[in-house]
């Protein structure tokens, strides 16, 4: 089975396409760098030529809140229109838990306007929303980092590995479409605070972590349980952090 995966070269998209051509479909990778641009069209519908159905993990060249809409917009828009097209059968999308809670933030807008704008059209559709992954986290800590110290709200976080949300995507889009949402998070629930403190200490940086209720993530300051599924349904992924970060991190 043919399944195209929008921004396939990125780090959700390579190790989806590896895991859906080991289970023996046709993956193809859908990024600028192979020929295909979900904002201009070039490409899309030469890639969706007989495919069955479509992954966009894509995410945009761009942040600030003006270009990240009109990415999310016209890329959900472009690919869309192709897919109607091509006769795909089932657009799965991976979006962001909390996104719909978190309206200052211009990222989560912009993910939530694209969620509409698949809700709204003809192709049958499944949107997955996932928490904050594992390989993230030294990021999100560099850019919480002001004057040497890492300012983090205390608030409740649900992360994941990122071969989690692969797999999970793998399972998810051969199944039947919800024409809906599906939420998937980590194992384990921590203070965002806590995590980056886990984090610093297993690759021996001594930066220090103090609590900052108004510290902004995406833009937003951020309350107890936006980060986290609250519905009771999410699926659990099974990487622990501790064996990622055994994994993961410079001996």
């Amino acid at each position: 089975m043919k399944i195209v995966v929008i921004g396939g070269t990125g780090l959700i998209g390579s190790k989806l396409v590896a895991q859906l051509r080991e289970d023996g479909h046709e993956p193809l990778a859908a990024s600028p760098g192979t020929g295909v641009n979900t904002l201009t069209g070039e490409g899309l519908a030469a890639a969706l030529a007989g495919a069955h159905l479509v992954v966009d993990v894509a995410n945009a060249p761009a942040w600030d809140d003006v270009a990240v809409m009109d990415f999310f917009r016209t890329s959900a828009r472009n690919v869309l229109a192709a897919e109607t097209g091509a006769g795909v059968r089932h657009h799965l999308v991976l979006s962001v838990v909390g996104a719909d809670r978190l309206p200052d933030s211009g990222y989560l807008r912009a993910k939530v306007a694209q969620e509409e704008i698949v809700r709204a059209g003809s192709v049958p559709f499944t949107i997955l929303r996932a928490t904050q992954f594992f390989e993230f986290v030294g990021r999100i800590v560099d850019s919480s980092t002001v004057d040497g110290t890492v300012r983090l709200a205390p608030v409740l976080v649900q992360p994941e590995a990122a071969d989690d949300v692969a797999a999970t995507l793998c399972d998810v889009a051969v199944d039947e479409p919800r024409n809906g949402l599906l939420e998937l998070a980590g194992p384990e629930q921590f203070r965002f605070d806590e995590l980056a403190r886990r984090f610093l200490d297993a690759n021996h940086d001594s930066r220090p972590v103090t609590v900052d209720v108004h510290a902004r993530y995406f833009g937003t300051e951020l309350a107890e349980q936006s980060l986290v599924p609250t519905g009771g349904h999410a699926r659990i992924a099974p990487t622990r952090f501790e064996d990622w970060l055994s994994r993961s991190v410079a001996v």
